[in-house]
């Protein structure tokens, strides 16, 4: 449920990210790329886009458990890497405004410029992030290549944002990516199209079995939206249209999560 649309002062004012899970096996052919209906339902059609997607961390995933993900991402057709500093905050109950509260007491509050605040809807979890992007230029690498260890932790380092790099104490995130090691990478598929006036995303993502041997391929349909009562009638309805299909699966799977814990 929505909590109240009310938006305190101090609070940042976040988009809305609808993420919905889609049964790989009803969606996906025997190749591992959606079935024509499906493209044709979100009117999405080809090239598909490729990304590649690395996480940094200890052994001991010491940056993750205090709720920060530093990502390194290359988009097929962009001439950078994409670096996101991501802090994350669980919304219990559905208290959105009260979890952008506790951001403001962190310091992410309406003053905030150069972070953004993003509240993503799946079928039962909420989660508010605040993110800080940086773009760091690929040039030397093949187009969908990420860098290694040792340049991953330089270039991280060298764009972290003062708030991430000093959550604990001074330096110390900067600190523990000197010891970090890599959690992936992922080389996930996506197709854009349109629905309910909205651009959609349609992402196919192939990452190690939670049983240790074999793939698991997630299907997530998501689009971005400004308005909290149109994200959640819009994730209604089109939690409806893939029920519908015979498409949706009914639970939700946060793919950083099963990154750090799988790889």
């Amino acid at each position: 449920m929505a909590s109240s649309t009310s938006q305190p002062a101090s609070n940042m004012v976040p988009k809305y990210e609808v993420k919905l899970l889609m049964d790989p096996t009803n969606v996906l052919d025997s190749n591992k790329r959606l079935k024509p209906t499906v493209l044709e339902t979100f009117t999405a059609a080809p090239p598909v886009v490729k990304m590649a997607i690395q996480f940094l961390d200890t052994n001991t995933k010491d940056i993750y458990n205090k709720d920060w993900s530093p990502r390194i991402r290359k988009v097929q057709g962009k001439a950078d890497f994409e670096l996101t500093y991501k802090r994350r905050y669980t919304i219990a109950n559905g208290e959105i405004d009260a979890t952008l509260a506790i951001a403001a007491e962190d310091g992410f509050d309406l003053a905030t410029t150069i972070y953004e605040a993003q509240v993503d809807l799946g079928y039962e979890k909420q989660t508010l992030s605040i993110n800080r992007d940086e773009f760091h230029p690929s040039s030397g690498y093949d187009a969908m290549d990420l860098p290694g260890e040792e340049h991953s932790r330089i270039m991280l380092t060298e764009h972290a944002p003062e708030k991430f790099d000093n959550w604990v104490k001074k330096q110390w995130i900067t600190d523990k990516l000197k010891e970090s090691r890599i959690y992936g990478p992922v080389l996930a598929q996506r197709y854009v199209g349109e629905w309910g006036g909205e651009k959609v995303y349609i992402e196919m993502w192939p990452v190690k079995a939670a049983i240790g041997t074999g793939t698991e391929y997630i299907v997530e349909a998501s689009f971005k939206v400004r308005k909290r009562t149109k994200a959640f009638k819009m994730r209604q309805e089109l939690m409806d249209l893939l029920c519908t299909k015979g498409w949706f699966l009914a639970r939700d799977f946060l793919r950083t999560s099963a990154i750090m814990e799988r790889y």
